[in-house]
């Protein structure tokens, strides 16, 4: 992976994945090393996460477009019809490629807080455990063509194990 890290154009990266495979922790990472802005794409596409109320889809994808803009950037989420906006800009895409079951357990270590009977949580891993049958622009199928069609540097990471080396990888290189 050394060897390919190099090479990655990592000027404008976009990470993509199921909810709870990592992205945000990736993207912090990465946007630290890098020392450019990081876009979480919850706080675009929602006007309260707490409360499930998303912005109207004009007003989302011209926030994204501002912050595509920039000179340099790691945009990341799960809402394939922002990111189909956004891929011209890119110079990377990272796919975090993790098994459903890993995305939902993931999901309920992060959200320790919340009972277990909350109905938002609920959805959330419902929502995760879904990623390979969804048929929209945020699952599995549609963040595979995305993949497939880049043009840009891209990598695909299939575990928990694959990002941690990517992470210890990208510290390792200056």
């Amino acid at each position: 992976m050394s060897n390919y890290l190099h090479s990655m154009n990592l000027t404008r990266t976009l990470i993509i994945g199921n909810s709870g495979s990592g992205k945000s922790w990736l993207a912090k990472r990465l946007a630290e090393h890098l020392q450019v802005p990081w876009i979480d794409l919850d706080l675009i596409h929602w006007i309260s996460d707490e409360h499930s109320i998303a912005r109207p889809r004009a007003e989302a994808l011209g926030m994204a477009r501002v912050a595509a803009n920039e000179e340099h950037w790691v945009i990341e989420g799960v809402y394939g019809w922002i990111v189909i906006e956004l891929v011209e800009q890119a110079t990377s895409l990272i796919w975090l490629c993790l098994e459903d079951e890993v995305c939902v357990s993931h999901i309920r270590q992060r959200e320790t807080e919340r009972d277990d009977n909350d109905d938002l949580l609920m959805a959330l891993q419902d929502w995760a455990d879904s990623y390979r049958t969804r048929d929209d622009s945020s699952g599995f199928a549609a963040h595979q063509r995305l993949f497939e069609g880049f043009s840009g540097s891209k990598l695909q990471l299939m575990n928990r194990d694959e990002v941690t080396a990517f992470v210890r990888t990208m510290q390792q290189i200056d």
